[in-house]
């Protein structure tokens, strides 16, 4: 591999991401570069499936537990941030290795970020005032009529994404997405991408398997102590699958069955926005994993397939 190249691990939650990356740091004498945008937050573990303690041990990870969760942080940010670390990395010959499912970070990362123009108050304020009295729906149905690209790759839940994306329409008459593809960002360094493909009715039982993990492993405790610590659900990193339906159940909102239903139903919908998105960039080669995968044979592949790059 070009040392002057970062390997990427991408691809949907529960598709066994950390896995194979602390696998491949291990063979590459590598670091990991989180791609997480839950994962930076500390206290926020078992909801985000954060790497244990003794992963993090065993392999350098950078952009884990590095914020309080009523911080507020974005893909700009992060872009600017990974990217210099990776040119650390790559200074001290240590093999980046980003990781992660947040398509956004990844983007950043890669291909550099654009995120239009700076805010408008004006506009933003309206916007603000319009989703509390018509809801997030509405604003959302309204980017779906102007800039059905970006709407479809994000969760309609986030409320600061929907208004930011509207915002910047209402300001200059074009999307987020036509902004950034009419900015020359120059590449810092050369980039091979892997993403892990599940069949999707395997993957969706992983995933419902992590959900009953998660709350074995004190979801709902983790969740008091947050609030112990003064955090409420109004925090932008706890506006998130498992965090807000566990604010719903603590709440008396909803059962503590209907809990785990949503939180699996909702994890579900999170990772085919996920694979959307990653199935756009042609640049991924995509992997076939199953349960019976032999991780340390991905890792021999990957490795060959480097070497001839």
């Amino acid at each position: 591999m070009n040392p002057h190249s970062v390997l990427a691990i991408v691809g949907p939650t529960a598709s066994g991401k950390t896995t194979l990356s602390i696998l491949l740091a291990e063979k590459l004498g590598g670091e990991i570069i989180s791609a997480d945008s839950r994962q930076i937050y500390r206290y926020l573990d078992i909801g985000t499936a954060k790497p244990s303690r003794q992963d993090l041990k065993r392999v350098d990870h950078h952009f884990i537990n590095i914020l309080s969760p009523d911080q507020n942080y974005n893909a700009g940010e992060y872009g600017l941030h990974a990217r210099a670390k990776i040119g650390e990395l790559l200074q001290r010959h240590r093999q980046p290795i980003l990781v992660g499912g947040s398509g956004l970070y990844v983007r950043a990362v890669i291909d550099g970020f654009f995120d239009g123009p700076g805010k408008n108050q004006e506009v933003r304020e309206q916007l603000e005032s319009e989703a509390r009295t018509l809801g997030i729906d509405e604003l959302y149905d309204r980017l779906k009529n102007v800039d059905p690209v970006s709407a479809a790759k994000m969760d309609a839940t986030k409320v600061r994404r929907v208004i930011r994306a509207l915002e910047v329409y209402s300001i200059t008459g074009k999307t987020i997405s036509e902004l950034h593809t009419g900015q020359d960002i120059k590449p810092l360094f050369g980039v091979s991408q892997f993403g892990l493909a599940w069949e999707r009715k395997t993957l969706y039982h992983r995933i419902e398997q992590r959900v009953d993990e998660m709350i074995r492993n004190g979801l709902i405790e983790e969740v008091h102590g947050l609030i112990q610590k003064g955090y409420s659900r109004s925090a932008n990193a706890l506006n998130t699958v498992g965090y807000r339906e566990a604010f719903d159940f603590i709440d008396g909102k909803i059962s503590e069955e209907e809990m785990i239903r949503l939180i699996k139903q909702n994890t579900r919908h999170f990772a085919k926005r996920q694979l959307t998105w990653f199935r756009a960039d042609k640049r991924i080669k995509w992997i076939p994993v199953d349960e019976q995968t032999d991780w340390k044979r991905i890792v021999e592949t990957i490795h060959h397939q480097l070497r001839s790059v």
